[in-house]
């Protein structure tokens, strides 16, 4: 059998394959039926092909696309957790106001924010002191005192009591509003009995409940002046007195 009758025998049906096992060369319409079923079998491929490229790159984007949505999801969630631990940070840090159980007197105290933070996403915050301004005197004390910040941690931050005390008030020199307290502004002071006036920082926070008793609120500006009035009397025109005069 010659090379030509090998490489088409196997697509040859059976009565050429019979007429072509003797050595000759298959008849012209055998020949044709041939290169018509050739044909038919390569269009037939290449009508698979579009579809099967179809469905891979459908299986591509659909892997891609559920990776995406993962990524998505888990950036959402991150995200959510976050800004719960940032918010909850920012709502426990600082300095706080409580009633010492011991004596019934102010104390001021501080706990551990992050803490308190990381244990709320569970549900409910874990208060830990770090601070308090009866330690280390009453260090071994059994931290009863707790219950007051689990039951109202924003009433007992130095802060919101000093905010809410201010609300509604004026400048007791120059009688502006004293408005809206904002972080990133100079925040108002207060002007003690003794005409002293003193920023919140200033101020124990075992002793703010009395002091803001006999205090009045003061503005930044005005108590600069104030400053400058008491500590350099000499640099500071006071318009509020008559001025000196000079015998010739």
């Amino acid at each position: 059998m010659n090379n030509w009758t090998q490489r088409t025998d196997r697509m040859l049906p059976g009565s050429v394959k019979a007429r072509s096992s003797g050595g000759e060369p298959p008849p012209a319409e055998d020949v044709s039926c041939l290169k018509i079923n050739n044909l038919a079998v390569l269009a037939e491929h290449i009508a698979r092909w579009p579809l099967c490229c179809i469905f891979k790159v459908w299986d591509v984007n659909m892997l891609n696309l559920v990776a995406v949505l993962i990524i998505v999801v888990a950036a959402i969630l991150a995200a959510m957790t976050a800004w719960r631990l940032v918010c909850g940070w920012l709502k426990y840090r600082g300095t706080m106001v409580i009633t010492c159980p011991e004596n019934q007197r102010p104390a001021g105290v501080s706990v551990d924010a992050r803490h308190a933070a990381a244990a709320s996403l569970g549900g409910k915050p874990e208060f830990h002191l770090t601070h308090c301004s009866r330690w280390p005197e009453n260090a071994g004390c059994g931290r009863e005192c707790l219950r007051q910040i689990e039951t109202s941690p924003e009433n007992c931050l130095l802060h919101n009591i000093l905010v809410a005390w201010y609300a509604g008030k004026n400048c007791a020199w120059c009688g502006r509003s004293i408005g809206d307290i904002r972080v990133t502004e100079r925040r108002p002071t207060v002007l003690l009995p003794d005409q002293s006036s003193a920023e919140w920082q200033q101020i124990p926070a075992e002793r703010l409940p009395e002091t803001l008793k006999t205090a009045l609120p003061l503005c930044f500006g005005c108590h600069i002046a104030n400053t400058m009035r008491r500590e350099h009397p000499e640099l500071v025109i006071d318009r509020s007195r008559p001025a000196m005069r000079v015998n010739p």
